[in-house]
């Protein structure tokens, strides 16, 4: 059935009323989590009204079968067809079909950005990714590095606020929760899809399940792709995730599964560009196309970085940019369900995951910024005030004394150009520019054990429901990071961009000597970067519903203890030589791990580095339906994100909402919402001396409101909108503990004011499928919390359609983008809080151009 047949979200919010006076409770599957109590509607024949849908979702809740009309939280549910009509090309897409979540989704397949309700972008925070009701990662943050949607995953159910911090860890914000299709006990099914995109994405998913016994059924599934990046790019990234389960139905009701997941999977990474501004417009830099091309290319394959040899005994550590990042991770799961009773249950959720990536990305104009980001002539005249490598020149004249300047040489073809040949250096690739480029090296290998138990137990007498679940929840998991060889080179402003060396030149423009080993002009540029992080946390946790007739009333409350272990590499007193053979003038490895290691901040901790914090999370909320079809709510939720040995950081959040159905015409949701996000903190790099790291610290507030509609004005088009409107402020900013009074009331950094999308979809007649377009728009972001650059409001359209070709055989293309759109996320995160535009030029990420491609899939 289409998605387009029905009201999408709202109406499956809202089904569910129509039916209360006869049966408010339905079915449900056995073994759903008890976070996320929930159904799928076997797909109907398309062109059936959505008044037949027979099964109610529920979301964010502990009791069983509860109406989402009668929720008392902000909830957002998107079914199969939704995922495949917004065709994600990444977890971070996926997150847009939830109102209320800004996504960054410029970085790639991973490592993008995600945000909720006015917090400033850039990170991942409050925000938690869970599969099947267990985050992917105790934390959170990095979970779209280990985890697709792909067939094996059924649908997507989303709970801002509300329950959600008291349900889960580490999610007060937001909790995304991809729920997996369970194996099939009645029949053989399967499905194939095979799926490539314009920009040279080759994909080829897969799902099977089949019953083995009465009781005993299993799935499988998963993916293998290759592509390049949205971006171009000479090099192709490969690899593969699937996941299997088996499950033993209980003669009593309930269930055993056992699954597992293995991911090995290369992906391409972008960050910061260079743009200038045209007439107020950012636009591409002659000779740089900013919507297709990429810096990156062959020139950075594989490059040899200097280290300290308690990194690596030889002295070098391999920077591999034909590898991207490589993800790898294996994890095992056990989920039971066993009811005692007819009033009593009880389950268990376990998972073990072992992962790693090795992170190999490009950060055009980190540390430097804009001053990194100058003509040839610039970079080549030894001047302080002109040229961003005056240091390295300096160090030239002293190592060369006979030379009589200085010249750039091509590592890839050998040219040599001269400081006094301007008029070849100006046309260099038709810009004239030369830049530092950061090679980052984050490699990062972690363990993650979660388990959640607990017991469910309902009664019920007359119009009085009550449904009580307590449990505890206890995580232990383990990071290890090697950051050690960050590195900048010097290289041009064009695709696939050459790295030059600086070299010293005679009179006659002939090489005198190197000033740079392979382009490299400085090592060790964010720190020794060795660090180990621990987490051990109880929680204990209880969640109440009871239902009076029409009133519902709810509250929950969690409490955990996190005993956290820090310890950061020390650098050594006096830098690392670097190994004799490296050339160039620059004769240390810079901040140099000497092999030990030390507890952070350890005025606060025990010598063994440890720091024990505890905090409660508790929430309140109520629903009252009025009629069937109509129905307000309120809630209020006080929640918080632990921080290993950091300050546990807070967030207050109170909403009020409505939902109404007015038959098939209309069916929405409004929600008003506040939000209180106490000493939020994190680090930057200090643009004059990126080794050194600088704290922000602030409170943000935020007051909105998010809208959630679908009018139908006959029953073969429809229009979608979600939006949320919001006006977020920082209060109480601090840098490195010093109070920041400029940056009072300032809007928080990457977080738009207005963020809104309208869908309107035409249904084909016959249950052919269904055409529709898609119009985003991100209202205009500062790119610093001290608001000195606004990147401008930007609109993104794009459009596709569905075809059922047969009942098994189904194709479906869209394209992204299609009118070439410039638009900007975020600007250079790593040049400061107060950034500004030089000359016309500033470094920002962006979104691509058009893109197009799609599926076929076929079913059996």
């Amino acid at each position: 059935m289409s998605a387009f047949n029905r009201f999408g979200p709202r109406a499956l919010l809202l089904a569910g009323a129509t039916m209360l006076p006869t049966s408010l409770f339905a079915q449900t599957v056995p073994g759903d989590q008890p976070t996320t109590q929930a159904t799928t509607p076997d797909a109907a024949p398309s062109g059936e009204s959505n008044d037949d849908l027979q099964d109610i979702v529920v979301t964010g809740q502990t009791s069983r079968d509860r109406p989402l009309i009668s929720a008392s939280a902000d909830i957002t549910y998107a079914t199969r067809e939704d995922i495949d009509r917004r065709a994600p090309r990444s977890t971070a897409d996926m997150l847009e079909l939830v109102p209320g979540i800004f996504v960054e989704a410029t970085a790639g397949e991973a490592s993008n950005n995600y945000s909720v309700r006015g917090l400033q972008g850039g990170g991942q925070r409050f925000v938690q990714l869970e599969e099947d009701g267990m985050p992917i990662l105790y934390g959170g943050g990095g979970a779209d590095f280990f985890f697709q949607q792909d067939l094996t995953i059924d649908r997507l159910e989303a709970v801002k606020g509300g329950s959600s911090g008291v349900l889960t860890v580490n999610g007060a914000g937001a909790t995304i929760n991809f729920i997996s299709k369970r194996p099939n006990f009645k029949e053989f099914e399967g499905a194939m899809r095979l799926t490539g995109y314009s920009y040279g994405l080759k994909r080829a998913d897969f799902y099977y399940s089949a019953p083995l016994a009465e009781n005993l059924a299993f799935n499988f599934g998963g993916y293998v792709q290759s592509s390049p990046g949205v971006r171009k790019n000479p090099f192709d990234y490969a690899g593969y995730r699937i996941k299997g389960s088996l499950e033993y139905r209980l003669s009593s009701g309930g269930s055993v599964r056992l699954s597992g997941r293995r991911g090995d999977m290369e992906t391409a990474y972008y960050a910061s560009a260079p743009y200038r501004f045209d007439d107020g417009d950012p636009a591409s830099i002659p000779g740089f196309n900013i919507q297709r091309d990429n810096i990156g290319g062959d020139a950075f394959r594989s490059i040899q970085v200097p280290v300290s040899t308690a990194v690596d005994p030889d002295g070098f550590r391999q920077f591999r940019y034909k590898d991207g990042i490589r993800s790898l991770s294996n994890q095992a799961r056990l989920d039971i369900d066993v009811p005692l009773s007819d009033t009593l249950s009880v389950f268990g959720r376990g998972r073990y995951m072992d992962y790693s990536y090795d992170f190999n990305g490009l950060f055009p104009g980190s540390g430097t910024g804009n001053a990194g980001l100058a003509s040839a002539v610039n970079y080549l005249t030894p001047d302080p005030a002109v040229s961003p490598i005056i240091d390295l020149l300096r160090a030239g004249f002293a190592a060369y004394p006979t030379a009589q300047r200085f010249g750039i040489r091509n590592i890839r073809t050998g040219q040599v150009i001269g400081s006094n040949q301007t008029a070849a250096l100006n046309a260099l690739n038709g810009n004239g520019f030369l830049q530092r480029t950061t090679l980052n090296h984050d490699y990062v290998d972690g363990r993650d054990l979660g388990i959640n138990v607990g017991t469910r137990w309902e009664i019920g007498t007359g119009s009085i429901k009550n449904s009580l679940t307590v449990g505890g929840m206890y995580y232990n998991v383990r990071r290890n990071q090697d950051q050690s060889a960050t590195a900048s080179v010097v290289n041009d402003v064009r695709n696939n961009s050459d790295i030059y060396d600086i070299v010293a030149l005679d009179a006659g423009n002939g090489v005198v000597g190197s000033l740079t080993d392979s382009g490299l002009v400085s090592y060790g540029d964010w720190g020794n970067g060795i660090r180990q992080r621990k987490d051990e946390s109880y929680s204990l946790y209880a969640n109440d519903e009871i239902a009076f007739g029409d009133l519902r009333i709810d509250g929950g409350i969690r409490w955990e203890s996190d005993t956290a272990t820090a310890f950061d590499g020390n650098s050594a007193t006096v830098n690392q030589a670097v190994q004799p053979s490296v050339g160039g003038v620059v004769r240390n490895v810079g901040s140099t791990f000497n092999g030990t290691f030390s507890p952070t901040n350890a005025g606060r901790t025990g010598a063994d580095g440890k720091l024990t914090q505890d905090k409660i999370s508790w929430t309140v909320g109520a629903n009252y339906l009025i009629t069937p079809s109509f129905a307000v709510y309120a809630r209020y939720a006080d929640g918080f994100q632990t921080n290993n040995i950091d300050p546990i950081t807070t967030i207050e959040l109170y909403e009020a909402g409505v939902r109404y159905q007015y038959g098939r015409l209309f069916s929405g949701s409004v929600t008003v919402f506040r939000t209180n996000f106490n000493n939020q903190s994190y680090n930057f790099a200090n643009p004059a001396n990126p080794t050194q790291q600088q704290n922000i610290n602030a409170d943000l507030r935020t007051k909105g409101v998010e809208v959630d509609v679908v009018v139908r004005p006959v029953r073969w088009f429809s229009v979608d909108f979600q939006g949320v409107f919001q006006d977020p402020k920082l209060e109480n900013l601090q840098i490195d503990g010093a109070t920041q009074s400029g940056f009072e009331g300032n809007r928080p950094e990457r977080t738009p004011a207005r963020l809104w999308t309208v869908t309107p979809a035409i249904q084909l007649p016959n249950g052919l499928g269904d055409i529709y377009g898609r119009y985003k728009y991100v209202g205009k972001i500062f790119a610093d919390a001290g608001n000195g650059v606004a990147l401008p409001s930007y609109g993104v359209t794009s459009v596709g359609v569905n075809l059922n070709v047969t009942q098994q055989l189904q194709v479906s293309f869209n394209a992204e983008n299609i009118f070439d759109v410039v638009g900007l996320t975020e600007g250079n995160p790593r040049q400061g809080q107060t950034q500004a535009i030089t000359d016309g030029y500033f470094y920002a990420r962006g979104i691509v151009g058009p893109t197009y491609g799609g599926s076929v899939t076929f079913r059996f």
